[in-house]
């Protein structure tokens, strides 16, 4: 079974690196995503990211467990919930594989569908208001960061 874990602390990526290593597998493709201080030209002053997590947990886990049987993978996955400040890790993403090829594609794939079907949600606070962020789309809210 995948490593699949939302917390509110700080990611380590060597922690997952560590969860998928085996004799079985020689190639390793991680993923950091990080928050950056602007997105869609603006400069970013706070993230933030929530969920309904039991079900983002339960989604996570299915989506990790298709990548280990699709791709012949060992997968470990974590995503941070709440307020993350600019320069830390927001979602962290280790695979291993027997072949390297295999390994990059499992990543991608893992990524690509983790942002696009999970229920994890974005807030970005920009100096002139904020944004709920879903895939490519933003909705402006008058609440405070």
């Amino acid at each position: 079974m995948p490593f699949v874990r939302l917390t509110r602390e700080p990611l380590v990526l060597a922690d997952l690196v560590a969860r998928v290593r085996t004799k079985e597998c020689g190639g390793y493709v991680t993923f950091s995503g990080d928050v950056r201080d602007h997105a869609s030209g603006k400069r970013v002053l706070a993230l933030s990211y929530e969920a309904y997590e039991p079900l983002a947990e339960k989604e996570l886990r299915r989506l990790a467990s298709d990548a280990e049987l699709g791709f012949s993978a060992i997968c470990a996955v974590e995503h941070r919930l709440g307020p993350i400040p600019i320069g830390e890790t927001a979602v962290a993403i280790a695979v291993g594989c027997a072949h390297r090829s295999e390994a990059f594609e499992a990543c991608r794939w893992l990524i690509d569908t983790l942002k696009a079907t999970v229920p994890i949600w974005k807030r970005e606070t920009y100096e002139d208001g904020t944004v709920w962020i879903e895939g490519d789309q933003s909705i402006k809210t008058d609440d405070a960061a």
